[in-house]
């Protein structure tokens, strides 16, 4: 599977934002310009790109002043047992900065050893806290952990939506999520054959609750397992949606925009990627 650029195939390309992306890992940030420069031949315009761990923060806040492309911040669930108490004031802190439009990558992770599992917890209920105070939506990662993760936003009562990133369940689990006011993040999943359970979730609900995402580097679409995944592959996973779908691939994309900018509270007029 393969997509000519913009220039190449002598039209202009849909509007596409990658809602998840670590442009600020080791596998990318060497040749982040390279990567954008793809991204953006590809129709790619506007990137979210979540933090992971507290040391991230600060430096990805630098790296989005040069290159405006849209920020969440957060402790991953991968990183709960190294978490400190002072990452949350700071967090509350840096999360309240205009520039940053979610409190994320947070969430459960039960595919690991059960002994992190409390800790995990904690700092999800706590980094979800969070959120409700600064009224911004969350990035949420999940494995194994959709009963849960939802468990605690309604005990919560969080209300401000979010991104339910790497979407690959049923059409009930998703349904249940976007009663809570989210978007369901749509990656390389679909590109797979065996993913039939995931792809006709995706079929069935609606347009105006789903969101483009690459999960770069990681995440590799069909026929690309083992290499690093790129932004400029979210044109890939939009191609699949199309074959997915029954609308027109350029309503379909204008629809994807708008709840892109829709769930993250974003005037994306002046956020496109290399804008002042």
């Amino acid at each position: 599977m393969s997509i000519k650029s913009s220039a190449e195939a002598g039209t202009s390309l849909p509007l596409l934002f990658d809602t998840h992306c670590h442009l600020d890992l080791p596998e990318l940030l060497p040749q982040i310009e390279h990567h954008l420069q793809q991204a953006r031949a590809l129709g790619v315009q506007t990137i979210l790109v979540p933090a992971v761990e507290q040391k991230n923060w600060l430096p990805l806040l630098r790296l989005q002043q040069a290159h405006q492309f849209a920020v969440a911040l957060g402790i991953h669930p991968w990183w709960a047992a190294g978490a400190q108490r002072e990452a949350l004031v700071l967090l509350q802190q840096l999360g309240a900065k205009p520039e940053v439009c979610a409190i994320g990558e947070i969430g459960l992770d039960y595919a690991l050893d059960e002994q992190t599992f409390s800790a995990q917890e904690l700092l999800f209920s706590q980094q979800l806290a969070i959120a409700k105070a600064l009224k911004k939506p969350v990035v949420l990662h999940h494995r194994k952990s959709m009963v849960q993760l939802l468990a605690e936003l309604k005990r919560q009562q969080f209300t401000e939506g979010g991104i339910l990133h790497a979407f690959s369940g049923s059409y009930q689990q998703g349904q249940a999520f976007i009663d809570l006011g989210f978007k369901l993040g749509i990656g390389g999943t679909i590109s797979y054959e065996r993913a039939e359970k995931t792809k006709k979730a995706v079929q069935r609900l609606p347009l105006e609750a789903l969101v483009l995402e690459t999960d770069a580097p990681a995440m590799p679409l069909a026929g690309f397992q083992g290499q690093v995944n790129t932004p400029s592959q979210l044109a890939l996973v939009f191609q699949a949606l199309v074959e997915l779908r029954p609308e027109p691939a350029a309503e379909l994309a204008a629809q994807l925009w708008q709840n892109s900018c829709q769930v993250l509270r974003l005037d994306l007029q002046s956020r496109l990627l290399g804008s002042a």
